[in-house]
């Protein structure tokens, strides 16, 4: 395992990053606070990400994100990222 996986939550998190990166696109749908944690209850994510100012997941093709929570809002554990990027994969 490399270091940057170990970062992002060890295998199981690395694993579920790559689920959730192949049932999604670079869309993505922006709520307020209220919305965001409604639709979360109803998508169940495994996972919460947290970029700065920004939590997102992805749900239905799309990745959904809202700048108006904190960690504390979610029931669920938030990865913190180093980076978001909406480009397509390549290296």
């Amino acid at each position: 395992m490399n270091q940057d996986m170990a970062y992002a939550g060890g295998a199981a998190g690395g694993a579920t990053a790559a689920s959730a990166a192949s049932h999604s696109s670079s869309y993505r749908v922006k709520f307020r606070r209220d919305e965001f944690l409604r639709l979360v209850e109803i998508a169940d994510p495994a996972i919460i990400y947290h970029r700065r100012r920004m939590h997102f997941f992805a749900f239905d093709g799309f990745v959904m994100y809202s700048f108006d929570c904190s960690d504390e809002d979610f029931r669920r554990p938030v990865i913190h990222a180093i980076e978001f990027s909406n480009t397509m994969w390549s290296e």
